[in-house]
This record gives C-alpha cells, structure tokens and sequence, in this order.
C-alpha cells in the first residue's frame, strides 16, 4: 500500500488519467476502435525528443553552456538575466521540463549562500521563463506538440499564433528582473569537463538525431522513420538512455487518448461541451490548467472545439498560476523543496504571487490583441 501512495504522489496526473480512462471503459466498452484514439506519432516523436534530449543532458551541455556564460560575472542581476534567459531560449527546444531540471539544481549551487528568498526569486522566474519560452515552438512543451500534430497547424501560422504573446511575455519578464534587487557575491559555479574536447562525436550524434525529430515535427520526415532510426541507434550505441525516458508522460497521454476519445463517442455529452465551449475556449483552456495541468486540458478540450488559436494560447499561458497548472512548475518546486534549508510554504507564496501577475498581464495581452 505504502508503494501504491508513493507511485500515486509521484505521477498524480498519470494516476488521473488512468482512472478516467478506466471510468469511460464503462459507457464505451473496449474495442478495436480504440486503437483509433491514440496518436501514435505524437508519442513516437515525444519518446525521440526525450531521449535526444537525455543524451544531451548526460554529456553537460547545458553544465558547459552555462558555465561559459557565467564564468566572468558576479553581479547577482547580471547572472539571473543569463540564467532566467538560458532557460527561456533552451526551452524552445529542449523542452521545458528538461530544461528546468538542468538549470534548477544549477541555480541552487550557484546561489546557495543567498537568502532563501532571492533563490527561491531566481527559481521562480526560470520557472516562469521555462513555461512562457517553451510556448513559442512546437516541441517546447507536450501540449503544443499535441496541438500542433491533432489539428495539422501549418509551422507559419503556429508562430503567428504564439510569437506575439511569446515575446509579450519575454518583456514582462525582462521587466521584473531589471527592476529586483542587485548585488554582487562569489561564484559558486563549478565548471565540468568541456564537453568538445572529449564528446564532440556523441555531441554531433544527438545533434543530428535532434535535427531528425525536428523534420519529422515539420512534417517532412515520417514519424516512423525518425523512431526506428532514434530507437535502434541508441540501443546500440548508449541503450542506458532508454532508462531515463519519461514513460509516465507517455502512458498519461495514453490514458487521455482513450479518454478524451470515449467521451467523444458518447454523442449527448460532447454535443453539451461542445456547445458550452464554444466562445470560452481560452478562459477554460486556462483555468482548467489550474486544476489539471496544461496537458491533459489540451487534449481535453482540443475534441469539443475548432478554436486551435485560443486552445493553444489558452493551455500554454495557462501553465502559468497555480503549481499543478504545469508540469515543469512542479519539478521546480520538487527540486527546490529538496535543497538544504529550503522554505516551500515561502516558495509557493513567492511563486503564486509572480505567476498570477504574468498570467493576468499575458491574458489581457491576448484580449486586446484579438480585439486588434
């Protein structure tokens, strides 16, 4: 029993998702229709993505990147713009979760002798940047790549749907950082071994499985293709990264594929939701992130309406708020609760306070952008 409450607080939305796909099983018994439901290429490019991404984590590039950027400045101000920055852009494409447990754990070394309340400021606003940055691509975070796949968005108008609020948002995040306090104290930062010197193949070999995963997001390389290629290249060559792939994501996007997808089918239900949707799409998007994550929201909400444009924006900005909103918010919080001396009920007060603001600030960018 103990196992059981410990895997349920580990993957609280995995766990969910399982019970509702379970629950529809009682209106739609199951059947070979249900393999229709899953999108077997959004998997198969998340499980690439992931495991590209490991491998590019296990040879210390964001460590080295980082540390080049850090190594000549002790200016507290200066080094939270590079690393509230190094999150923002590296999230675009390594995802916004990943990005956040490289940086995090990082940010905690760096500024470990720091009162309590100025780390948890710096975490907070890598959270905030990791969530915003990674909207502003398809493979910054699961849902947009979901989205981006469910309803076969062109690339060009996927950056005029989210560029605009992506780079609204990057200013309100440049504007609380210029305006917090500043400083100056040692670096802590401790460089590892460069990774050119001694890796430069492995780092060329995940560069070009990056750059397969990308052309299979643009539609030009067959899902099929990029896993088999992915998937047999690293059992041979360094198959230890397959252990570090998050199948939790991918099973819940199972579970919500038959969820979503009962429900679906039962005519009464999505004729009601459809109808309450349609013209709330982005006010539900976003608070029903609030409850149950910016994920499962999206591919919820995405079978009840057409409206991709306030769908996307909604479950994106949405990430923002309350910690369950995102999954990236919760590893943040998860990795500082665990560092020496930390405070979670002053992080969560700190972190409610900035993300509520910037979620206000970008919702009400969007509404007179679409009044525009």
């Amino acid at each position: 029993m103990s196992r059981i409450i410990d895997f349920i607080k580990k993957e609280t939305v995995l766990f969910i998702a399982a019970v509702s796909a379970v629950a529809s099983m009682i209106f739609v018994p199951p059947n070979a229709q249900y393999l229709s439901y899953i999108d077997f290429s959004v998997l198969g490019i998340l499980f690439c993505l992931m495991t590209v991404v490991a491998g590019f984590m296990e040879i210390g590039v964001f460590s080295f990147i980082s540390g080049k950027l850090l190594n000549k400045s002790q200016n507290i101000k200066v080094l939270t713009f590079i690393l509230v920055n190094c999150v923002f852009f590296s999230s675009m494409f390594f995802t916004n979760d990943v990005v956040l447990i490289a940086f995090v754990p990082m940010t905690i070394g760096i500024f470990g002798i720091l009162g309590s309340e100025r780390l948890i400021f710096i975490i907070v606003m890598e959270t905030v940047a990791a969530n915003i940055g990674s909207m502003i691509t398809p493979v910054g975070n699961p849902q947009n790549l979901y989205i981006y796949s469910f309803y076969g968005v062109n690339i060009l108008d996927f950056f005029k749907i989210v560029l605009p609020a992506g780079i609204i948002g990057y200013i309100i995040i440049t504007c609380i950082m210029v305006f917090s306090k500043n400083g100056s104290i040692e670096i802590l930062f401790k460089q590892g071994s460069p990774v050119w010197d001694r890796k430069v193949l492995f780092l060329l070999y995940y560069a070009g499985l990056f750059i397969l995963c990308i052309l299979t997001v643009l539609h030009i390389l067959d899902y099929r293709i990029c896993f088999a290629t992915v998937l047999v290249s690293i059992v041979i060559l360094n198959r230890k990264l397959l252990k570090k792939v998050d199948y939790g994501l991918l099973l819940t996007f199972v579970a919500f594929f038959i969820f979503a997808g009962n429900i679906e089918r039962i005519g009464v239900i999505k004729t009601g939701i459809s109808i309450f949707i349609t013209g709330r799409t982005y006010i539900l998007s976003v608070l029903s992130c609030q409850i149950i994550s910016n994920v499962p929201a999206a591919m919820m909400i995405s079978r009840f309406t057409g409206d991709v444009k306030n769908l996307l924006l909604g479950v994106d900005i949405g990430g923002l708020g309350t910690p369950v909103a995102s999954l990236a918010s919760l590893i943040s919080f998860k990795l500082y609760s665990k560092s020496k001396n930390s405070m979670p009920g002053k992080y969560l007060q700190i972190f409610t306070v900035y993300n509520v603001s910037v979620l206000i600030l970008l919702s009400v960018a969007v509404l007179l952008l679409n009044l525009a």
